[in-house]
């Protein structure tokens, strides 16, 4: 809007997931109007589905008997280096208009934001000054593009400035005091369509990533311990099968565990329960025996009913775990929790586990693959369908392990599976998942396509002594090396509404990410 007193037009709830809009509304359709520049700062976390932070967004607005309605939306993060802002912009801009084409709604305008909060000894002000450079660019892209920004606002330190307002004197010069949240109409009517903000991405990445306590060296040195028994056995045909079954035994157990386990309010003190439910030496054999694929892809079988809540609580935990050198290990439990939590319908912490994974492993097939089908918004169902074949398959062939026979005795009431035939998403299975790619060097591939971690080199059989600090020993070049993790597209789902998919953006790492 150019005019602080004119309309976006309605905004339906349906909206707030990004899909494509309803052609034909019902009378009893919710519908929120934003009239205000007030009014659009305050719906952004509902359009994203949570907090953003350090980042520049962009909604698409959809003309429709001359009222704009909003529909997909990009969010990147802001680049530290300025020289960078122009291609970011270009890159944002670009992505959503070409997103919203494939999906046959090209925008006709554009809402933009910059957010972000003051550094020490800043004020909102100052970050307002700095980012207005961004805020043209983006402005400037849009228009490249022919699709008008009418709103560009700054929000920072509780409070926000506009960049488009004609009127001299109209916006203070200290901002505008945002509302208190939950207080506006449509914090109202998205609470009643049960659509959830889930805070920053930060809080978000934070129960995916290892740990950074004094317990993570103690779990260091059970990773290497696993991993002088199990990378051989691995790597060995004869021991590879019983090692998948010792590791998808152990798998089902814990899910189990973490079943039965009392609920607590409360994300943190959740994830702190759960890291008391596993061992150190239980975490590092499943870390590394989830290393080979096909145990990996029979694993993803637990992702619906009572099992796919525990499951996921198991890799979230998992990847935790994979701590120091460790880190590209995370690969396999993050991708086992995008996919969990595809399957449960979050899509915004799919999108983020998928992404941290490509960052622990930017070759790891299993992740682009499915965080490319996520982004595209293809329904999972034919996933679920495949795994569920492989699973029925191994239900008429295969006897459970004995420690998952143990669970089921143990635990009579809750629902339980034997792990079956994975989707093959590295190409070992069916269609609808298979894919190319090149493996990672360091990780050392068996004659049937295991990925294992790599082989031990010459040790001498030696382990590390207890407590002592990892360092360059010969115990450690038997670890493969580590990499962090990095970070992705938000969509909230609206029951009883068809709404348009958003189109991609890029996060803090440069991956591809879509808001909505």
């Amino acid at each position: 809007m150019t005019n602080h007193s004119e309309t976006t037009g309605p905004f339906e709830n349906g909206d707030i997931s990004g899909r494509e809009p309803c052609t034909d509304l019902s009378a009893h359709d919710t519908q929120v109007t934003l009239r205000t520049p007030a009014e659009l700062a305050d719906a952004l976390p509902y359009l994203l589905g949570y907090r953003p932070e350090d980042s520049m967004v962009l909604v698409a607005l959809h003309d429709r008997e001359g009222q704009g309605r909003f529909g997909g939306r990009a969010r990147l993060g802001i680049p530290a280096n300025e020289e960078d802002w122009e291609a970011a912009a270009r890159q944002l801009a670009q992505g959503l208009v070409t997103g919203s084409e494939r999906r046959g709604a090209r925008p006709e305008q554009m809402v933009a934001y910059v957010c972000r909060e003051p550094a020490p000894g800043e004020s909102g002000r100052d970050v307002k000054r700095r980012l207005e450079r961004l805020a043209h660019l983006l402005r400037t892209q849009c228009g490249n593009l022919d699709v008008p920004v009418i709103e560009a606002l700054c929000i920072s330190d509780g409070r926000f400035w506009s960049y488009c307002c004609p009127l001299q004197g109209c916006c203070p010069d200290d901002g505008t005091p945002m509302g208190l949240p939950g207080t506006s109409v449509l914090a109202a009517a998205a609470t009643y369509a049960g659509i959830q903000v889930r805070g920053t991405l930060r809080e978000l990445r934070t129960r995916l990533q290892p740990w950074e306590t004094t317990a993570a060296l103690e779990q260091e040195i059970a990773l290497d311990a696993a991993g002088m028994t199990l990378v051989p056995r691995i790597l060995d045909e004869g021991s590879r099968a019983e090692v998948a079954e010792e590791t998808l035994g152990l798998a089902e157990q814990l899910i189990h565990r973490f079943a039965a386990a009392a609920p607590v309010s409360g994300t943190h003190p959740a994830d702190l329960r759960d890291d008391g439910l596993l061992t150190h030496d239980e975490a590092a054999t499943l870390i590394l025996g989830l290393q080979d694929r096909t145990t990996r892809d029979r694993a993803a079988v637990w992702m619906e009913d009572d099992e796919a809540a525990p499951a996921l609580r198991l890799w979230r935990a998992l990847a935790r775990r994979c701590v120091g050198p460790y880190g590209e290990h995370a690969a396999a439990p993050l991708t086992l929790a995008g996919w969990v939590a595809w399957s449960m319908g979050d899509e915004l912490e799919a999108r983020e586990a998928l992404a941290m994974a490509l960052g622990a492993d930017p070759d790891y097939l299993f992740a682009r693959l499915l965080h490319q089908a996520c982004n595209d918004g293809i329904d999972p169902e034919a996933i679920r369908r495949c795994l569920r074949a492989g699973r029925a398959r191994a239900d008429r062939t295969a006897q459970p392990h004995p420690e998952a026979r143990a669970a089921r005795a143990a635990l009579p009431a809750t629902e339980s599976g034997t792990p079956g035939a994975g989707a093959g998403a590295d190409g070992e299975g069916p269609d609808e998942a298979r894919g190319t790619g090149t493996r990672r060097r360091r990780r050392v591939r068996s004659a049937e396509g295991s990925d294992a971690p790599r082989a031990a080199r010459s040790t001498g059989g030696r382990r590390r002594p207890a407590g002592s600090r990892p360092g360059s020993s010969a115990a450690v070049s038997a670890r493969p090396g580590g990499r962090g993790q990095g970070g992705t597209r938000a969509r909230a789902a609206e029951p009883g509404t068809t709404t348009t998919s958003a189109a991609p953006s890029v996060s803090e790492r440069g991956k591809p990410e879509e808001e909505g």
